[in-house]
């Protein structure tokens, strides 16, 4: 029997930012695909929970400090003695802001998360898959990874940054074996969206249902939020082999806002 090319049985996944939105819901998405999943995150109570509910591990780890993110892939090749999928999610909104107005230190530290942070991840995760000889990562960008956007021009240089390393390393990793692909999620419904439309609301004075209308649902196809767990399919896709013939590449998860 030929195995079925959707599962993760036998595979070891990292997500970052494991514990709650696209993170979380990927964690179960992999579980019930057949992954050992491994959440991390700053805080642990959350990663906990999820862990247990999938039957995985929680490792404390902020991946804007180096120190953590070696210390965590260490523990999570020590868990199964292999890392097989990272899905490199953790990140943050960033300041909205103009760019002639915007807080540089809010700004660097957008960046130190949601670029450094990433690359972090990536180098350690490298280096284990390449002595393995296989894996598949996944760097969680967005839809304002491939278009500007105003007031969000840290998150937007992080996110355009990643789909650049994407491309980057799927070359230099191909080689051996190891995929490297990248997801751009639209407005994903969820705590950090209701917290940027807040955001929104006050620094533009205007409702914020008026700003969820014009920006992010109208303005789709299918008129209407993604949910993160339609992100965590679409990992599932890139993690698995059913993708296994490709690398480098970038899929929007949208609902048609094109």
């Amino acid at each position: 029997m030929t195995q079925d090319p959707s599962r993760l049985d036998g595979k070891v996944a990292v997500i970052t930012g494991g514990g709650s939105g696209i993170g979380e819901a990927t964690a179960h998405v992999f579980a019930q695909a057949g992954a050992t999943v491994i959440v991390t995150g700053r805080r642990i109570e959350p990663l906990e929970k999820v862990a247990k509910d999938i039957g995985g591990h929680a490792i404390a780890c902020d991946v804007s400090n180096q120190d953590d993110v070696r210390a965590m892939f260490t523990k999570a090749k020590d868990i199964a003695g292999r890392v097989d999928v990272l899905l490199n999610n953790a990140g943050g909104p960033g300041p909205i802001a103009p760019v002639a107005e915007v807080d540089m230190n809010e700004w660097i530290t957008c960046m130190n998360i949601n670029l450094v942070g990433a690359m972090y991840c990536l180098q350690e995760a490298a280096k284990i898959m390449t002595a393995q000889g296989s894996g598949s990562i996944i760097n969680m960008s967005s839809l304002m990874g491939i278009q500007g956007y105003p007031m969000r021009s840290a998150y937007v240089a992080s996110k355009f940054a990643l789909i650049g390393i994407t491309e980057t390393m799927a070359r230099e990793l191909g080689p051996v074996g190891v995929r490297v692909n990248a997801l751009m999620p639209g407005a994903v419904s969820g705590a950090n969206m209701d917290r940027i439309l807040a955001k929104r609301a006050e620094a533009e004075g205007r409702p914020a249902a008026d700003i969820e209308r014009e920006n992010y649902t109208d303005v789709a196809a299918l008129k209407r939020w993604v949910a993160p767990e339609e992100v965590g399919r679409a990992a599932l896709y890139y993690a698995s082999d059913l993708s296994s013939a490709i690398t480098g590449d970038k899929m929007k998860v949208d609902c048609g806002r094109f």
